[in-house]
Parts: structure tokens; sequence; C-alpha cells
């Protein structure tokens, strides 16, 4: 069948348009409906389109691409998704990638992904679906657009944030770690699961099941489904096993099926974080609330939800021993895993479905898009389906309230959820703690056999788990009072914590919303006066040195403490020139430890994380200023003419002259300056291989303290050793580290395999 578009009433849509799209509004804003324009010169786009996907052969050009009015020429397209694209269909998936042919973005954001609402009568699923699950673990964030290429209006599509590189930076702290997806190349079956089931040490034979989206990553994911599948006890080293609870809870709860729970086991990301750790996040959310009825059973069958009843009563222990769901398994059978499964249950059921919390959300979804639905004339269903979604099932599909309402009642009468859980009634800290102080953590819980607080100084970090006490000898009042408590040193500025308890039948946490909402407490810092904040090195030309969390080179100004005490930074600003001192200011709660070091990336990139500024730095020449809420300059530096990837340093460290160095991002300035001769008794040991893949050697003269950190700072071994030292680095992500011996530093490369 041949496409045919046709070309509609202009005025119409500029009408309808203008009443619901803001100009340049956030990108993702859950209730701003986008306006996206696509335009082709070559009058064969849509068959070049079709010919490209069925290829597999990338992106067509688009003459330009305007979103919310903002034009960006050169821009890649392309068809996506597998049983939503259709070549017979006008109203296919886009992926829309604006850097393609050009350094360009869109607040920040390069690949736009419109999904066509295949299989939604109602439109909504995937933003009603990420819009719930986001209050429980990261997830894209998603909303509408209305797309026209070349003037003509294709229809509605949900605007999906992308899984890639910057969603990694932005929620798991860097980007270039082994990152992948869990879809199969081929096309899905009941046999083709990317389950995580360990099938054999060849990488080869897993490269029809997933897709590996980092430059490196087979053998890791062999080690990931070899512990998956016959190392469950090691499955929380090797995964964000809270991550991994919630997504399982979702997917079940909402019923999910196109996803790692349902027959193809796909739909889902895996990143591999600093700490060693995969995060898993969801993906294509267009068939949730029972859209997909393919459960899954055993390795061959599709396991078919034939009506709103069987949808409804799919078993919370779904897939518990079908050792074709490793993951599913793993969590089913370790009680403790179980208990915090159930838990998160409960808070999602209580949450969203039991004061029809979802309902409230999907009234106003539908509502946002209605006058574009109705002139959508490519849509799949018709406009009185769309208007009676909620309550009226098209074929197999369900209504969503009607399945949700037989959903509640099903898991409510469950006899795991109806189990009783402790309760958690009052939590408390030491108040206003000072740095490095020992703080006192209470909870009040009945009903409990035990409980345990999470807790992390640093948000790249993983939360360590804490035993509290109730026998009178940790803080914790009367032996059997309820109060349960145990004590800590405050090794950073910030505590983040939450409280986990159970007993022998069901697990509660506080919050209920616990790993991905949390506790926090701040310890007391000081206001910073001049020389006891300082600039201390700048790199004004980074060409191959550190790289940010988004896998670029970008320049850097390091600041460091010159006292013993937590200094507040956030009332701080930095710029790079006299005429404004407030350029960019530090974000609140920002401070620096006692003696220790912060850095600022340079970029003007200040849409990514926040410690990145709205200004760039010279490699010619400049300035940098480092200026309080009052206009007081703390400190600066002026710089002429850089050279590349050597810094700008003061030496002695923190309080010397500046000079041009080897580079020390986050570390003491005490290498010499370049032109300067070292002391071979000071710098001089070796380093090799470097770079390594699994065991580097440290020779040097004598007894001497060896210090290993990452670029960011975070120690990875102290250790004093005679002459020689062997480091094993197998399992340490790929990148650079600076090894101090004595009083020598040097940069060693540890390569992925």
């Amino acid at each position: 069948m041949k496409k045919i578009i046709v070309k509609l009433g202009l005025t119409f849509f500029f009408i309808c348009s203008m009443q619901t799209i803001q100009a340049q509004a956030p990108l993702y804003e859950i209730n701003t409906l986008q306006k996206i324009e696509v335009y082709f010169s070559n009058p064969n786009w849509d068959y070049k389109l079709d010919s490209l996907k069925n290829l597999d052969a990338g992106s067509l050009m688009a003459d330009w691409v305007k979103i919310n009015g903002i034009q960006y020429d050169s821009v890649g397209v392309k068809y996506k998704g597998n049983s939503s694209y259709d070549s017979t269909k006008i109203k296919n998936p886009l992926h829309i990638t604006l850097d393609k042919y050009k350094n360009q973005n869109y607040q920040g954001y390069k690949d736009i992904k419109l999904s066509n609402g295949y299989s939604d009568p109602s439109m909504i699923r995937e933003v009603l679906g990420y819009s719930i699950l986001g209050n429980y673990m990261d997830c894209p964030k998603s909303n509408f657009a209305q797309l026209y290429i070349n003037g003509n209006y294709i229809g509605v599509y949900s605007n999906d944030e992308s899984i890639d590189k910057k969603f990694c930076a932005d929620k798991f702290y860097s980007s270039a770690n082994t990152f992948i997806k869990g879809n199969p190349i081929v096309t899905p079956s009941a046999t083709t699961k990317c389950n995580l089931k360990y099938k054999t040490a060849d990488s080869s034979v897993y490269q029809n099941f997933y897709e590996i989206k980092s430059n490196t990553g087979w053998n890791d994911l062999v080690k990931l489904c070899d512990t998956v599948t016959n190392v469950p006890a090691s499955v929380e080293s090797t995964m964000d096993i809270d991550r991994a609870i919630w997504m399982l809870a979702f997917n079940n709860v909402m019923v999910n099926l196109d996803s790692y729970n349902g027959a193809f086991c796909q739909n889902y990301y895996l990143y591999k974080d600093n700490n060693n750790r995969y995060n898993p996040t969801v993906w294509d959310l267009n068939m949730c609330f029972g859209g997909f009825p393919f459960a899954g059973s055993g390795s061959t069958s599709l396991g078919t939800l034939t009506n709103i009843t069987t949808m409804a009563q799919l078993a919370i222990d779904n897939h518990a021993t079908d050792n074709n769901w490793p993951l599913i398994n793993d969590i089913q059978s370790n009680p403790m895993y179980k208990r915090m499964y159930m838990a998160h249950i409960r808070t999602m059921v209580n949450e969203q479905i039991t004061n029809a919390n979802y309902v409230n959300v999907a009234t106003q979804l539908l509502s946002n898009i209605d006058t574009a639905v109705l002139s959508d004339n490519n849509k799949f269903f018709t406009y009185a389906q769309f208007q009676t979604s909620m309550n009226a099932n098209v074929g197999n599909i369900p209504g969503i309230e009607n399945l949700m309402s037989a959903r509640l009642s099903y898991v409510q009468g469950d006899a795991e959820f109806v189990k009783v859980a402790p309760v958690i009634s009052a939590t408390s800290t030491t108040t206003s703690p000072a740095y490095n102080s020992t703080i006192v953590i209470n909870a009040q819980v009945s009903n409990s056999n035990s409980v345990t607080v999470g807790y992390r100084f640093d948000k790249t970090k993983t939360f360590q788990k804490l035993v509290l006490f109730d026998d009178g000898n940790h803080n914790d009042g009367a032996a059997g009072d309820n109060n349960y408590g145990a004590s800590l040193v405050m090794a950073g500025a910030q505590l983040q914590y939450y409280f986990y308890a159970e007993n022998a039948d069901a697990g509660v946490f506080s919050p209920a919303r616990a790993e991905h909402e949390f506790y926090s407490l701040h310890a007391t810092s000081s206001e910073p006066t001049a020389n006891q904040i300082v600039i201390n090195e700048i790199l004004a030309n980074n060409v191959s040195d550190a790289k940010d969390e988004y896998d670029d080179y970008e320049d850097w100004v390091e600041l460091y403490n010159n006292t013993s005490s937590l200094i507040n930074l956030s009332n701080l600003t930095l710029s790079n020139t006299q005429n404004n001192l407030f350029k960019w200011h530090f974000p609140p709660n920002t401070t620096i430890p006692p003696n220790g070091y912060f850095t600022i990336w340079t970029d003007d990139d200040s849409l990514q994380q926040i410690f990145h500024t709205n200004f760039n730095l010279s490699k010619d020449s400049g300035i940098i200023l480092l200026s309080n809420a009052s206009g007081t300059i703390l400190d600066s530096i002026t710089f002429g003419a850089q050279v590349a990837d050597s810094s700008f340093g003061r030496l002695p460290n923190g309080t010397g002259s500046f000079v041009r160095m080897h580079t020390t991002y986050g570390y003491e300035n005490n290498n010499f300056p370049i032109g300067i001769a070292p002391s071979p008794v000071k710098s001089e040991f070796n380093l090799y291989p470097n770079p390594a893949t699994n065991q580097v050697v440290i020779e040097f003269d004598g007894s001497q303290k060896v210090v290993i950190t990452d670029l960011f700072g975070r120690l990875k071994i102290v250790e004093q050793a005679q002459n020689i030292l062997h480091v094993n680095v197998e399992n340490w992500m790929p990148g650079i580290y600076l090894v101090k011996c004595g009083n020598a530093v040097k940069k060693l490369m540890v390569k992925g395999e």
C-alpha cells in the first residue's frame, strides 16, 4: 500500500497549536505540547526513510528541523521502532538527531525520540507510565509533540527523553562506561530473550540478543549474565538492586509486559557507573497498562493474556521460579529482596492506584492533547475510542481504568500484599553536626526484628548499610522500647540516608520511595574570607587531559580550602570578567572539605550538571575571579597564552605563585613545574604497563607510600610498600588515574577489555 500524505488547512492547525504550544517551553514539561517541524527538499524523503530503515543504514539529512520555532539546519532523521513501524503507514516513530551533521542542541538535548501511539487508543500510555515511574527510579521524561513534515500535519506523538550519554551523565555521573540495551537486533520472539541469562563465555553468542551502546562491553555483559544467573549472592555488588526491584515492581503492578517481565525480556538499559554497578533504566512504555498481552512462559511460550481478567490477575511473583527470568529469580528467592519488592509494590499501589492518582494524571493528559488528537487523521484509532479509552476496551487492549481497578482488587487480595509490615513512626539524627563529628541516628519502629539505615556522603556513591539496635547500648534509650539507634562519623558535608525495617513477613522503607528519595542532613559550615578559599589551578586548553561526566575534554578551575574547616561555597560566584562578578553562582548546599579541592568545568554549558559554568576560558589569555555575594573578590588570577594540557597552578599548593605545570586535577600541586628538572629522588618511579588492563607494576627506591585516585579525587588505594608494588586494576573503570609515589605524581591509563 502506498502512503498518501494529505496537506490539511494550515490556518486550523495554527489556531489549535497556538492554544496549546508554548514557544521555547522546557522540552519535556509534561503539560506542554511541543511543536516539531521537519523539512526535506528531497521529494522522495518518505521512500528514502523507509529504505534506510529496512537496511538499518542510518539517517536522512533534513534541510532543517524547527522545535517550538527554533530552527536547526542539517539534521539527521530516521524511522525507528519494531512493531510500531510500518512502511505503508504515514505516522511512523521518528528519531531526530540534531547534532548528526553539526554541533547543535535544543536546551542541551541532541536526540529527539517520537513515538506514534501504536497499539494505544488512549495515546497517553507512554507519558502516563513515565510520569508514574519517575517517582521511584530514574527514567526518561516524556510529554507530547505535534509533528509536521514539509508543512503537513503528521499527528500527535509522545516525546520521550533519549537514554543516551547525556542521560547517563545526568543520572549516573559518567557516560563512557559499559552501556547495554536489552533489545534484540533480530526480530524479538519468545526464544529471543534479552533476559541476562548466562549462555556461554563466548560473547559472540549474545550479540543477536543485546545492543552495546558503548565502545566496549561484550565481555562485561557476559560477566553480568554469569553473576545474575549463577552467583545471585553477588548481584547486589554488581547491579543497583534497588533500581532493579523498582523496575520489576513497576512492570508487574502496571502490567507493563513489553519489558524484562514479559515474553521478550526487552526494553531496558543497563549502565555501569563508576561504582562498578549496573543501573537499570526502563524504556518504551507505549504498551504499558496491558497493551502487550504476552507474559511469557518458559523459553518458547508467549504466555498470552487473553482478556482483562487474566491481565488483572497477573501473579505478583510471576516468573519467580522460571529460570528464563534469572533477575526475577534472584529477587524472589532472596527473602529480604522479596520483602523489599513487596514494600515497593505496596508503595506504588497505595500512592498511584488506591487513591486514583493515576486517573487524575491521565485525565489531565487526555485533556492536554484532545484537540491535537481530533485533528490527527493518521492516528491508529478513532477519536471516539480515544475519548473512551479509560473505560472502554478495544479488542484485547483494555481501558486503562478498567484494567487498573481490577488489578487493584486482585493485588489487595494477594497473601503477600496483606502481610503486616513494621511501622516506622519517627526518625531523627543529631542536628547541625560538625564535620567529622560523631552523630546519632534513631528510628522509632514497632513490629520489627531488624532495622537498618542506608547512608552515603556523596550522591555518586552507593548507599552503605548500618544496623540499628534496640539494646540500650547504642544511644537508643532503654532496651526493648522500640527506639533503635546507632552512631556514625559525619564524614562528609551532606549525609543522605533512609531506613528499612522488616520482620519475618514484610518490610517497609522510610521514606517510602527510598532509595530514589531519602532524608538529608548537612554539616555545619562557615563562610569564607580571603585566602581561606583560593583558585589553586586552571586548565584553559584541555585537549586530552581530564574528561567531564559527559566524556568531553573541557577546561576547568580548581579551588582549594586552606583551612581545617568545612567551608560553604553557596554564596560565592565565579566569573571571567570584572564587569560582571556574579556571572556564575555556586548552587545551594555546595561545600568544600577541610584542606580539600573543588573543581568546576568552565565549558559554557550550564544546561549540563550543576558544576558547569555559563562561560568558558580562552586559551589565549583571560582572568578568573572568585567573589562573595557582596561583590568582594576573594581571589583572582590573570593568565596569558596557555599550552595544551598544561595547567597554571600554585606552587606550593594553596599558597604559592602560579606557574605552568603538569595537571593535577582535584589533587595536590606537588609536582614540578614544566621546564624545571625534577629531583631524581623525589620524582622518579617506574609505572608499567601504561596503559594497563589487568595489573600495573610500580617500582621505586626504598619504602614509599603509594596513593592512587581517579580524576574526581576518589581514592582507589593507599599502601606503604618497599621497592615495588603490584596493583590489580582488572575491575577498575577505564580512564585516567593519578599515581602518587612519595612526592611524585604520574598519570596511569586503565583500558577496558
